[in-house]
Order: C-alpha cells, then sequence, then structure tokens
C-alpha cells in the first residue's frame, strides 16, 4: 500500500504546489487580470482526471495483454478530453465574453505539466517487472 501511495506523490505535489501558488499571491493574479477561481477550478480537474487516467493505466500494466494498456490509453484520453472539454464548453457557455482568456492559457499550460508527470510515471511503471 505504501507504495502505492508513493507512485501518486507527484502528481499530488503538483496539485498543492499550483493551488498554492493560486491561493497565496492574489495580488499578482490580480493585477495582471488572471481569474483565480477559474485556475484552481482548472487544477482540480486536471489533478482528478490524471488522478483517475493513472490508476487506469497502472491496472492495465498487472495485465499479460499488451492490448489492454494500449485501450486503457484510449481509454483515458478520451475520458480526459471529454471532461476538460465539457468544463472549457461549460465555462464558455457561462461566462460568455467575459471568458478569462489568461487563465485559460494557463490551465493549458497546466494541462500539459500534468500530462509530462503522468507519462513520467506510467512509463516508471513500465519498466519495472510487477508494476
Amino acid at each position: 500500500m505504501q507504495n502505492k501511495r508513493k507512485q501518486i506523490l507527484p502528481l499530488l505535489l503538483i496539485f498543492i504546489l499550483f493551488n498554492t501558488a493560486f491561493l497565496t499571491m492574489p495580488a499578482f493574479f490580480e493585477k495582471h487580470g488572471i481569474d483565480r477561481d477559474v485556475l484552481i477550478i482548472a487544477n482540480a480537474l486536471l489533478f482528478l482526471t490524471n488522478f483517475i487516467a493513472f490508476f487506469l493505466q497502472r491496472r492495465a500494466l498487472k495485465n499479460t495483454n499488451p492490448n489492454v494498456f494500449v485501450r486503457s490509453m484510449m481509454a483515458s484520453m478520451l475520458i480526459k478530453m471529454f471532461v476538460l472539454l465539457g468544463a472549457f464548453l461549460g465555462y464558455v457557455v457561462v461566462f460568455g465574453k467575459a471568458v478569462n482568456k489568461p487563465a485559460i492559457y494557463i490551465s493549458i499550460f497546466l494541462y500539459f505539466i500534468y500530462l509530462a508527470v503522468e507519462v513520467a510515471l506510467v512509463m516508471k511503471l513500465n519498466k519495472q517487472k510487477n508494476a
């Protein structure tokens, strides 16, 4: 069980690091016209989707059939795509022209950070014999 907790630690640390930055620097974000609430929600959504995707992929690595891992990767990608696209479209529909573009761009940057960490974690697990 300790090993499982250790595996998700990088994702958790990124989540905590960015949320801490978003919550402790309100003047910076206000000065640059960035909506912190959008960033906090995007960070939480990215963490949850990557958390789910990581566990799907980790479970698939234990299977002897390599097709299971490929299907798991595709499923996690689709889950992330639909959830994040739905959240983005919901945000645009609710706020219309008041959409905060800098917050969206920062959220896209966060997506790539989470993606890089998730890929690194899965690759590390793939190298282990008893993933």
